[in-house]
């Protein structure tokens, strides 16, 4: 697992799941995953675990074993600790969990797939399209990936989701941090394996 404080009190994970070392999960996470299929299931509890390994990191132990909930949007959360801030991510054989300390965090993990022509026009500003237009296939591929992780993570951190729009945030090739809205974004260091990013804010000082 991929483990990086990207800001103060921000924290997140990212793992592969062929390299999870499947101990026990969390009772609640496996009557959660019961009814989901295989894959799915793997990942939901995967995911889940490496945000149970950040809490217990930063939190405690007591915080590692809470139940997980879920708003009406699906956004994760923590019943009885509304100082803790948790977002969840996973899909492609790759898992991602972010945790803030008194601050709203999002998180997103992509595998990179084959992009259209029509998806790229919607997501991307005009110079981001005519930069990735000249990136052999493969590189604008992952590079979109990356772009999208960061769209994906502002609106999960903003609890909004595709209400939010991910898609008209811009994100430039290359980009590695910037802001939207209140939010600041970077992508996760020491992940060069999979694209992955998160967005938080701090809560006032």
């Amino acid at each position: 697992m991929i483990s990086a404080q990207v800001a103060t009190g921000v924290h997140v994970g990212v793992a592969e799941l062929s390299t999870m070392d499947g101990r026990a999960p969390h009772p609640g996470d496996a009557r959660a995953a019961a009814a989901l299929p295989a894959r799915r299931a793997a990942e939901y509890v995967a995911a889940r675990s490496v945000l149970r390994r950040l809490l217990a990191d930063v939190a405690g132990p007591a915080a590692a074993r809470l139940s997980i909930g879920a708003r009406p949007g699906g956004q994760p959360y923590l019943p009885g600790r509304p100082d803790l801030a948790v977002s969840l991510s996973h899909g492609g054989g790759w898992v991602a969990a972010a945790l803030g300390v008194g601050a709203a965090v999002g998180v997103d993990v992509q595998a990179p797939e084959p992009v259209s022509t029509g998806l790229l026009r919607r997501c991307c500003t005009p110079a981001a399209r005519a930069e990735l237009a000249g990136l052999p296939v493969p590189a604008r591929d992952r590079e979109f990936a990356r772009i999208w992780t960061v769209q994906e993570a502002c609106v999960k951190a903003a609890g909004v989701g595709l209400a939010g729009r991910p898609w008209t945030i811009p994100v430039g090739v290359g980009q590695r941090t910037g802001s939207w809205r209140h939010y600041r974004w970077q992508s996760v260091p020491g992940c060069r394996a999979v694209p992955a990013s998160c967005a938080y804010q701090q809560a006032p000082g």
